[in-house]
């Protein structure tokens, strides 16, 4: 280096002998000298690596790494892909869960509803650039008027479609309905009542029966709006926590594989739970005597964590298993508190849900952001029956407990003590101080309505149609690369293809190869190599408590084309390996 850089020069041999001494690991190091512009080799040279030792140094340390959310992991993913790809070059990312199909329908119908919201409160308006509040007095009829108007306009059929099924379907007074509509899209007033408004939990209340419940007889749920399922979960994680549903030490099950957040967030110190993994396997129902359900019997076990269908591997489970799941929670389990993610109900055509047989067990949770494309929106409700269990267990509390609970809701209540969970819960959002100003935003829960209200009247399932058909072709072309059989049925989601990667050795270069992959490489390496030399981004199945070696390959945000080259991508790394392993004989 130059007598101008030589203080960097100074700061790298310092950062090179704390590595060798070990107070640094050498993926820190590399990293380090990456940003003042050195390159592996000449930062390897430092530390006495040849280029080969740097480039696996950093590869970073593997088992470390692998205590790192995968989400957190894709980020590096990225990082190394751009980075190896070039100019001119595009990575293909497969590691992202929000969807590049979306609808455009209930968005045009959403753009023309605030056009008329807005025109509407200028209505007695002198002044330009000024609108005023509107009453409800003859907001329908004027919405009938503006829509015959505007007739020719991008959503205005659906908008009349929308607008009729709230007086016919959701039994609501029209001049009630849109002046909740026409208030909270013109977001001038606080979320009133803050868990949800009116005309929002009557239409999603129905879009739920159909998506969740296939229109199935049900329990009666409340709903509470939420920014997302995001927002759903760490609710109800605070919550629980906040009133001593579930405390530090406890134990509870989670059916893996799984969205990782709830594999990491029970064992935060925010919350100090201990966790046992149920594993599910499609084809292979629980038994009545098996593992699982022995695990769910017992006491110490105060809650079920489940995404059904299932993210990372794309099913719903098996009615067998789901009954006998209810059936252990009534007869052996019954305070067993059960937070069912439902995000993905809407892309199957079988499902069974356990919000169906235990509905006071189940806190269930659902987003609108993947089959709708709105996962910038933040659009989600917590569902909770109206016997929900949590209830009784709060009042079973100890006198010491349910003081401190009185003391933390005195402020939003004269009696405390009647609170329920739901109440809780939508207090508790917003640090109970600022309850009266919370709720999600008012045109967010416009947006949920209209897109509620697509999906009612689109009784042939059309959409539904269109966007699991889209699904499919990236389905079987990501499976038709591969080699293999793409799988079939009518409970797969196909959103995500979770890829067991030593049988896809086992397929192409044999047993034998296959059993050495765990030898010979860390199983993280697989998907860094697929970012570094394909230019691939897909995330380890690992995190999802999925087997080791295994990789998520999320097809809602790609391609056809890049499930076909993520398929070639895949046989070239291993193909890569399979050489260097007939080289060492």
């Amino acid at each position: 280096m130059s007598e101008r850089t030589s203080p960097i020069s100074r700061f790298m041999n310092r950062r090179a002998q704390e590595t060798k001494d070990g107070e640094l690991s050498r993926r820190d190091f590399l990293r380090m000298a990456a940003v003042f512009g050195l390159s592996i080799s000449m930062a390897g040279n430092m530390l006495g690596l040849s280029p080969t030792e740097a480039e696996a140094a950093v590869d970073f340390d593997w088992d470390k790494l692998a205590e790192e959310s995968p989400f957190e992991i894709k980020n590096l993913l990225i990082e190394l892909a751009q980075k190896d790809c070039g100019a001119g070059c595009n990575y293909i990312n497969a590691g992202r869960g929000n969807p590049n199909f979306l609808n455009t329908t209930a968005r045009k119908g959403l753009s023309l509803f605030m056009l008329f919201a807005a025109e509407a409160a200028e209505k007695d308006s002198k002044q330009t650039d000024v609108g005023f509040r509107r009453s409800k007095a003859g907001l329908a009829a004027e919405l009938d008027a503006f829509l015959k108007k505007h007739a020719d306009e991008p959503g205005a059929a659906f908008l009349k479609k929308a607008m009729d099924h709230v007086e016919t379907g959701l039994g609501m007074d029209q001049d009630t309905a849109v002046f909740q509509l026409v208030d909270a899209i013109q977001g001038d007033f606080y979320p009133d009542p803050p868990r949800i408004l009116p005309v929002t939990e009557a239409a999603v209340n129905q879009y739920v029966s159909k998506i969740v419940f296939q229109n199935q007889k049900h329990a009666k749920y409340k709903l509470f709006a939420t920014e997302g399922a995001t927002g759903a979960m760490i609710y109800l994680f605070n919550s629980l926590k906040e009133n001593f549903v579930l405390k530090e030490n406890d134990t509870v099950a989670i059916v893996t594989p799984i969205f990782s957040p709830y594999l990491e967030l029970p064992v935060l110190r925010d919350y100090g739970l201990k966790t046992v993994n149920l594993h599910y396997e499609r084809g292979k129902p629980w038994a009545e005597d098996g593992p699982e359900l022995q695990t769910l019997a017992k006491s110490e076990v105060k809650a079920l964590y489940l995404v059904n269908p299932t993210n990372p591997t794309s099913m719903s489970l098996d009615k067998q298993t789901v009954m006998r799941i209810a059936k252990t929670v009534q007869t052996k389990n019954p305070n067993l508190v059960v937070i069912s993610d439902t995000v993905y109900a809407s892309f199957v055509d079988e499902f069974h849900t356990l919000c169906s047989y235990i509905p006071d067990n189940c806190l269930g949770v659902y987003s609108y952001s993947k089959y709708f494309g709105v996962t910038g929106w933040r659009l989600g409700v917590v569902m909770i029956s109206e016997n929900c269990i949590v209830n009784n267990i709060i009042a079973r509390l100890s006198k010491t407990e349910k003081k401190q609970l009185a003391e933390r809701y005195t402020a939003t209540s004269t009696d405390p003590a009647t609170l329920t969970f739901m109440q809780r819960l939508e207090m508790d959002s917003r640090q109970v101080a600022l309850a009266h100003t919370g709720g999600l935003s008012c045109p967010q829960q416009v947006a949920m309505v209209l897109f509620s209200l697509f999906e009612l009247a689109d009784t042939e399932n059309v959409y539904k149609g269109k966007i699991m058909g889209i699904l499919k072709k990236r389905w079987d072309a990501l499976f038709t690369g591969l080699k293999q059989k793409a799988p079939d049925g009518p409970d797969l989601t196909r959103y995500y293809a979770l890829l067991n990667v030593q049988d896809l050795a086992e397929q192409y270069h044999g047993k034998d190869f296959a059993a050495s992959l765990p030898k010979d490489h860390h199983y993280l390496e697989f998907t860094f190599d697929l970012a570094r030399r394909e230019h691939v981004v897909c995330l380890p199945g690992a995190g999802f408590a999925g087997p080791e070696w295994s990789a998520r390959v999320a097809l809602a945000n790609i391609g056809e084309q890049d499930c076909t080259d993520i398929a070639a991508a895949m046989r070239s790394v291993l193909k890569y390996y399979y050489d260097e392993w007939k080289k060492k004989g």
